[in-house]
């Protein structure tokens, strides 16, 4: 435990409060009174604190977030992106939290349609359990987006189903791909694996802002310059 204080610059008391909330893998028990920390605990903490320090979620809300609640809460695409960082150093890859249909369904009652759509794009990816289907806490943010985006007035009526955003996923696939491509090479040889996954985990919320509004400018840009060609006609 001193060792992980400082490693992380975190307090041990709060360290425990991080494990007693389910935070935090378990470490491993070595004797009564002693417990073996490994690095997976140290990027398990280092990802609290981000969610506390840049999302401004208190430890119950990150809670809730993990145990598929509170989906609905305006959280940005970063949040949603350390959380399945922290489930999958609690559990394993493999055994990232699952959040049923059905409680996205309870809130939102075009969530089966939209989720339906969205997995025929190739956006969403449903994972059959004890009979439900259930997706991923990134898929389900995805789900409750769309929601609020029909309470907009962006519904099929008016022109707008969720296929209309089938280009999304090539384009955000091309993006990821050049941005993946470009960290690589910039940081073979000359960085850390540590230092790198650092890096990324300050990085990339700040592209996804950076990108936002590079798009946005661009979105109002074609708007204008449309606006302008039709009132020539």
């Amino acid at each position: 435990m001193r060792e992980l204080e400082k490693k992380t610059g975190v307090d041990r008391e709060v360290i425990r409060i991080f494990l007693r909330k389910g935070l935090l893998p378990e470490p491993q028990r070595v004797a009564r009174n002693q417990a073996e920390y490994d690095e997976t605990h140290v990027r398990a903490i280092a990802v609290v604190r981000e969610l506390q320090k840049r999302s401004r979620l208190t430890l119950d809300q990150i809670k809730e977030l993990l145990d598929g609640n509170g989906l609905d809460s305006g959280a940005g695409a970063a949040t949603y992106q350390h959380l399945e960082e922290l489930l999958a150093i609690r559990f394993g890859l493999d055994n990232t939290r699952l959040v049923p249909l059905s409680s996205v369904a309870d809130r939102n009652p075009m969530a089966e349609h939209d989720a339906l759509a969205f997995e025929a794009m190739g956006m969403v990816q449903f994972v059959t359990d004890d009979g439900e289907q259930r997706l991923s806490l990134t898929d389900a943010r995805l789900v409750e987006i769309w929601a609020q985006i029909r309470e907009l007035g962006f519904v099929e009526e008016a022109g707008f189903p969720p296929e209309n955003i089938a280009f999304y996923l090539q384009a955000a696939e091309e993006v990821a791909a050049r941005e993946a491509d470009v960290f690589l090479r910039g940081s073979a040889g000359r960085i850390t694996e540590e230092n790198a996954a650092t890096m990324l985990q300050g990085a990339l919320p700040l592209m996804l802002d950076f990108f936002g509004l590079l798009r946005l400018k661009a979105f109002m840009r074609n708007i204008h310059e449309a606006v302008a060609i039709k009132k020539e006609e």
